[in-house]
């Protein structure tokens, strides 16, 4: 038996809440956090609940606004798991670690609200983008890029940022999601260091990694190619990773791409 198309959906990340957006099914969103208005501009006037993440959910609240489905996504926390199971309403949990698994959860959600079609064409758009960009870069060197999502701990970005820092030209140091050390990161004398904390914005202190870390001798702080990118850009695992792409293509690249919004650097002037 075919399962119901919900009708009201409480969206717990941000990545939920854009691919909704992307596949014309936000008049099903009866709630989001208040991270999902930041990235969303297109729900800022709607007046929808504002519930806790993935990482800090709770049953009342979600029960409160009577959806009948919520989607969650990466990162969980185990207590915020156990609150929105207690909540007894049907809980799809997502959690990617490659683009491979991106293209899956959006499928998944498209076929949840009967946008099978819409599902396809936006996977197919964002393997196109990624792919151009791949093209512009396979004969250009390849600059060692390190790229973190935390700071303390310091913590190397997800698997599906080092498979935009390849496509975007680049070799990505370190594991990709890992703990790592300020001296693993020395060791592979990086070129280029990109640092986008996940609630910072795009407002990583860059001076001040360099000093605390004493990372001044690296290649990429003597060439000055130290970059922030916005948070969401690059750890929103949904469309939202195209525009990490162009703001690290242009890093890794800056002779060959534009710098696009929510890229800051300390680099000298272009």
């Amino acid at each position: 038996m075919p399962l119901a198309v919900p009708r009201r959906i409480a969206s717990l990340q941000p990545s939920a809440t854009v691919t909704l957006r992307d596949l014309g099914g936000l008049e099903l969103l009866v709630a989001c956090t208040k991270y999902c208005r930041e990235v969303c501009p297109e729900i800022r006037d709607r007046s929808l609940a504002v519930v806790a993440d993935s990482w800090t959910a709770q049953a009342a609240q979600i029960r409160a606004v009577e959806a009948d489905l919520v989607i969650a996504s990466v990162p969980y926390q185990e207590k915020a798991l156990v609150e929105i199971l207690k909540s007894g309403i049907p809980f799809l949990a997502l959690a990617p670690r490659r683009l491979a698994d991106i293209y899956s959860d959006i499928s998944l959600i498209a076929r949840l609200v009967d946008a099978q079609e819409q599902g396809r064409e936006l996977i197919l758009s964002i393997e196109a983008e990624i792919r151009a960009v791949r093209q512009r870069t396979e004969s250009l060197p390849r600059p060692r890029v390190f790229s973190e999502e935390w700071g303390k701990p310091l913590i190397a970005s997800q698997p599906w940022v080092a498979e935009l820092v390849e496509a975007a030209g680049g070799e990505f140091i370190a594991s990709p999601g890992r703990q790592v050390s300020s001296t693993e990161v020395e060791a592979a004398m990086p070129e280029v260091l990109i640092a986008a904390w996940c609630g910072a914005g795009d407002r990583v202190p860059l001076e001040k990694i360099l000093r605390d870390r004493k990372w001044d001798e690296l290649p990429a702080a003597i060439n000055r190619r130290v970059y922030s990118i916005r948070d969401e850009y690059l750890n929103t695992p949904a469309s939202t990773l195209l525009c990490g792409l162009r703001a690290l293509a242009a890093a890794i690249h800056p002779d060959h791409f534009p710098q696009p919004s929510g890229l800051r650097w300390i680099g000298p002037e272009r």
